[in-house]
């Protein structure tokens, strides 16, 4: 069966192609009487307009799309909702893409994201994208970097000030007296997991007697921690770190499963544990996990609300850099 068109709403309500558009476009144009006509006609036929014709022949459509790091982390579905609630206030939708810290996904999304010509793109980027970006930008497709900063502020960002989120956690750690502290985290093209490992040293530096070790992983997911978890109970209890500080908390989570079910070693008794983000299940955990809190969903509202003045500014828009501060939330896992 053929999809009811305009032209058949025309027929049925006994007006003009052109009436009809007014009455889907600038009603206030229209005699009510001719509303109500059109509108009947409407729900007869069971039209519904082709809002992607319409966008295309606009130039642009009315998605944003977004594409974060991983879709399964709690803290970028925070983020999503953020940025879908700014969006919806300016009668825009999200198109999410997940590159599972993949690049040649991530690059995939800004393609098709490209080709559906998107009101603009928010990117928590995998790597050195910004010739990629820049390309984007330059054919009309404005960018923002969500949870992620540039250094020559040739973007405009919305993020969290990681190096300090590191430096919270570790001083945290030694103020409770750890001193053989391990940072779990990886990999290290994810700038996130970069400075935060930066300002966990920095922490150590300002506190003699306390040691850093990295452990890396491939991945920031609860099973790349439980693997952590469980080489660690190989150690010699000597060996062991007595303070773990996890790059995310799946990571955490994953180290304190590995902990709690397969060895005797007590957190924090044994080994102190905190995690950042600051995902609901960190509360909700055996153990509630100490974390370094992010304002999730704050950053995706701000990244679009930043996004739509970059798109309203264009070439002379002065790119902006909207950085949070993080915060240390203290729970029992470090706490005992």
């Amino acid at each position: 069966m053929a999809a009811i068109s305009v032209r058949d709403v025309a027929a049925t309500a006994g007006v003009s192609v052109g009436t009809v558009s007014n009455v889907l476009n600038r009603p206030d144009k229209v005699s009510a009487s001719t509303v109500e006509r059109v509108q009947a006609a409407i729900t007869q036929l069971g039209f519904v307009r082709n809002d992607a014709a319409r966008q295309l022949r606009a130039g642009r459509s009315r998605s944003i799309g977004l594409i974060v790091l991983d879709v399964a982390n709690p803290f970028f579905t925070d983020v999503a909702r953020g940025a879908e609630d700014r969006a919806a206030e300016e009668g825009l939708t999200v198109l999410l893409g997940n590159s599972d810290e993949n690049p040649g996904r991530q690059s995939a999304y800004l393609d098709l994201f490209e080709e559906q010509r998107v009101h603009g793109v928010l990117i928590s980027p995998l790597g050195d994208v910004g010739d990629r970006l820049s390309r984007l930008r330059a054919r009309g497709t404005p960018t923002v970097l969500v949870d992620r900063e540039i250094a020559d502020r040739s973007f405009s960002s919305v993020a969290v000030d990681d190096v300090a989120g590191g430096y919270l956690a570790v001083s945290h750690l030694a103020a409770i007296g750890r001193t053989r502290i391990a940072f779990v985290g990886g990999p290290h093209s994810i700038r996130q997991v970069v400075d935060r490992l930066e300002g966990a040293r920095k922490a150590v530096a300002e506190h003699p007697g306390v040691v850093l070790e990295t452990i890396d992983t491939d991945s920031l997911s609860v099973l790349q921690g439980r693997t952590v978890g469980e080489q660690l109970l190989t150690r010699p209890a000597a060996e062991r770190p007595d303070a773990v500080f996890a790059a995310n908390d799946l990571l955490a989570i994953g180290v304190l499963q590995a902990l709690n079910m397969l060895g005797d070693v007590r957190v924090p008794r044994d080994i102190a544990l905190i995690g950042y983000d600051d995902i609901a299940f960190a509360a909700a955990a055996v153990v509630p996990l100490s974390s370094i809190r992010q304002p999730s969903a704050l950053i995706g509202y701000t990244a679009v609300d930043l996004l739509l003045r970059e798109a309203e500014g264009g070439e002379d828009f002065e790119h902006e850099q909207i950085q949070f501060q993080p915060e240390l939330i203290v729970r029992e896992s470090t706490a005992g």
